[in-house]
């Protein structure tokens, strides 16, 4: 589902980007064969090059197998196609495109760019001495010195990354991108959708996405539990990969009838319906310092469906944005009646009858597809310069 929300339309636009005569996707496949077509048939002219990992049973060989072969396999095809430059999607990709840089000095570009040691220490995942993260935060610093351009998903890394002394010039800032058209609200569909669920007259509150690791788990529960206790005729909607049996346990843990929820997992083209069918969001992140260097995908996809969203206060530009100019409300459970605000606001939100159209002209003004396209146009319609 985030292949197609977010590497997709990068590989559109560079398609239509007037310099690049060919683009090739090269993807880390996990399984021995990839389970569908991973690309649509209006890219079948982007010839899509899987790379496959071991997949040893001791997950630290099978790291160790991806990041000294990986390198090595992907130079062979950058050497093998002549590939003029390398786009990067996200800094653990840009790890292996420095690695190619250091043998040939092909140039190498970074997309969603963010510190992500640091998101992954601040949500437990990783710890301070572990070799991830330090290896993690080692590339992520040869990134910036020797990357010919990097793009953070937020305004808040870029001011951080120009207080490091990185050049104004090789930054360009692309929020995680948001298709306004494919997500617009349907008031027919709703009306479908919403009969199928037998949830006529409900509000409903839909989160897509997982839980743990950057989202919160236990807690994103018991922010459901508190919206059943204050919101009258409240409905539970929950696309997710995950096992819907884990999803149900954490349902009884936390009293939460499971005849007022729907879990589902849906391919991405389907998520719109659902959107549709809702009332409002959930964007349920784990707090931390970096984490207002991130950009959600789903965050823009709920507001370009005129979702409000419910929101952890200090998630990327958002939180700003939110305080600012609207489109959802911010919570920090460490503070005592903040969620129970929230919720009302989003009430009171939900109540409006122009929320529908108006929210849509945020995902129009913060994620559009047009700031991609610039920094593409930027980046690759120039001379190459060596880091």
């Amino acid at each position: 589902m985030l292949t197609q929300a977010a590497v997709l339309p990068n590989l559109k636009l560079l398609k239509q980007t007037g310099s690049i005569a060919e683009v090739l996707l090269i993807t880390i496949e996990r399984e021995a064969k990839p389970q569908s077509k991973l690309l649509p048939d209006e890219l079948n002219n982007v010839k899509h090059i899987p790379i496959y990992s071991r997949n040893y049973s001791i997950p630290f060989l099978n790291k160790a197998y991806d990041f000294i072969v990986f390198p090595k396999l992907l130079l062979q095809v950058v050497k093998r196609q002549k590939v003029d430059a390398v786009l990067a999607h996200g800094a653990m990709a840009g790890a292996l495109a420095f690695k190619v840089w250091e043998n040939i000095k092909v140039p190498f570009y970074v997309s969603l760019f963010e510190p992500h040691a640091e998101y992954m220490l601040e949500s437990g995942v990783w710890s301070k001495f572990s070799l991830k993260y330090n290896l993690q935060k080692r590339w992520q610093e040869l990134q910036k010195k020797h990357a010919s351009g990097v793009m953070p998903v937020a305004n808040n890394y870029k001011q951080t990354l120009l207080a490091e002394g990185i050049a104004v010039e090789k930054i360009r800032v692309v929020p995680c991108v948001a298709d306004n058209l494919a997500f617009a609200f349907d008031p027919e569909k709703r009306a479908e959708a919403r009969k199928q669920l037998n949830w006529q007259s409900a509000t409903i509150g839909v989160y897509v996405g997982k839980y743990g690791g950057l989202y919160y788990d236990d807690e994103a529960f018991e922010v459901y539990r508190k919206c059943f206790e204050l919101i009258p005729d409240f409905r539970l909607l929950i696309l997710s990969p995950q096992a819907k049996e884990e999803i149900q346990q954490q349902l009884q843990k936390h009293k939460i009838d499971p005849k007022k929820t729907y879990i589902a997992s849906v391919p991405h083209g389907q998520v719109p319906d659902y959107l549709t069918a809702s009332d409002f969001a959930f964007a349920t992140y784990k707090p931390g310092p970096s984490k207002k260097y991130l950009s959600p995908v789903k965050i823009g996809e709920y507001w370009a469906n005129g979702l409000p969203v419910l929101l952890t206060e200090g998630i990327g530009d958002e939180s700003d944005i939110i305080k600012k100019e609207g489109g959802g409300a911010l919570f920090n459970l460490s503070t005592p009646g903040s969620l129970e605000n929230a919720i009302e606001k989003i009430k009171a939100i939900v109540q409006d009858p122009t929320h529908r159209q108006e929210i849509p002209k945020l995902a129009l003004k913060y994620r559009s597809v047009e700031m991609l396209r610039k920094a593409y146009d930027y980046f690759f319609n120039q001379p190459h310069k060596e880091a």
